[in-house]
């Protein structure tokens, strides 16, 4: 009997913490509201880098559009960072108004990618825009960066979103996107916090991006990097929830897990390296914002989280009642429960209550067994490129 109340009580404070964290945000993200720029005549220099690796299939489609942008053409660039493209693809991106950087690497990053595109650029660019190679942004997106940078500020996260939700899987992916944004975005800036960025569709101060890049060697999560390091700094990272940029959604299990393994390896990894940095300048410099972001990257998967929380919770919940247990252990699971659903209601936009979404419910077994499969094969991630192939539209 002690045995079986020493477990409840653990797994109570690790799924409760867990679940208390997401709900606290997840509540306040429903009173966000956007701050809004005025426009300006001023229209900053930007660099749009799109960096891709063997990405033929959507390149072309993707440079063709970031042509397209309701900003100055003189006033941006698009930057088409080309790892081991084919001759062909090459050929026809050099037709459109874009610049075509080739890199070749023994083993390929994204960071080294971008540092090298940096080094063989001149001009005086102000702004850095980072894309995926199949990243398609609104119209308007640069205009609404350029604005958003008149709050003096040196990183602006847009509002990353689905470009397709044509499959169960992609759904599901689509939604946990918009929980992170309302979780992580909306929820930490009504509270006080930096958005976090998701690695593309955010935009950087020029100069500070290029010094930032310079020290980072990262294989996988270089976004992750230069964020701890900004937030020490004590820098703000704003988020633009109007400002789109649309991305592909995974459609295949076996792209879904080698996405998240390499993402949790990520987080484990950067955890380990900064948790003892960022609770240090909490205790002597009240620095909330740097551990926040380190406490993040120790939270389990959400996906994870709401399937252990359910089956943890109805599990003990009727072992309490059979064996007559505490009636206090079984409250305490039904307000974890009760929590932790309504931290996932808050956070998923009214637009995917519908029919399709309910089908791919019935995915979400599935997902969880991917995610914890992802989760046993973290080891090693970090130290090895895992490309997530992109498909034309």
């Amino acid at each position: 009997m002690l045995i079986i109340n020493v477990i409840q009580l653990f797994l109570l404070s690790i799924l409760g913490l867990a679940t208390l964290y997401i709900f606290v945000f997840s509540f306040a993200g429903l009173f966000y509201k956007q701050k809004y720029s005025p426009e300006i005549e001023k229209f900053r220099k930007m660099a749009v880098f799109i960096p891709g690796y063997k990405e033929d299939d959507v390149i072309i489609s993707v440079a063709l559009e970031a042509t397209l942008q309701n900003y100055p053409t003189e006033s941006y660039d698009v930057i088409i960072i080309a790892d081991s493209f084919h001759t062909d693809t090459l050929i026809e991106l050099r037709k459109f108004p874009v610049r075509v950087i080739e890199v070749a690497f023994e083993k390929s990053t994204k960071s080294k990618a971008l540092n090298k595109a940096m080094e063989q650029l001149a001009e005086p660019y102000e702004v850095a825009v980072i894309l995926d190679a199949d990243n398609i942004m609104a119209g308007d997106f640069l205009r609404k960066i350029n604005a958003a940078f008149e709050q003096k500020c040196m990183a602006v996260q847009g509002h990353r979103t689905a470009k397709n939700m044509n499959t169960s899987l992609a759904i599901l992916d689509a939604a946990s996107e918009e929980i992170n944004n309302h979780i992580f975005r909306k929820g930490h800036r009504v509270l006080g916090f930096s958005s976090a960025i998701i690695g593309s569709g955010m935009a950087f101060e020029y100069p500070y991006f290029k010094l930032l890049m310079s020290g980072v060697t990262a294989v996988g999560g270089f976004d992750k990097e230069i964020e701890l390091k900004m937030l020490k700094a004590g820098h703000k990272i704003i988020y633009l929830d109007d400002a789109y940029v649309y991305d592909e959604k995974v459609q295949k299990s076996e792209v879904f897990s080698n996405q998240r393994r390499r993402w949790l390896s990520a987080q484990l990894h950067y955890f380990q390296l900064y948790f003892w940095n960022s609770l240090k300048d909490l205790l002597l410099k009240g620095n909330f914002d740097y551990f926040d972001k380190a406490i993040q990257f120790i939270q389990p998967p959400r996906i994870l989280l709401l399937g252990s929380v359910i089956i943890f919770g109805v599990l003990f919940t009727l072992l309490n009642i059979v064996l007559d247990k505490s009636l206090l252990l079984t409250e305490l699971w039904s307000v974890v429960v009760l929590l932790c659903l309504l931290a996932f209601l808050f956070a998923i936009p009214g637009t995917f209550y519908n029919r399709k979404t309910a089908r791919a419910l019935l995915s979400l077994p599935g997902g969880m067994l991917l995610m914890l499969g992802s989760l046993f094969r973290v080891k090693g991630a970090n130290k090895n490129f895992i490309h997530t192939k992109h498909s034309a539209r």
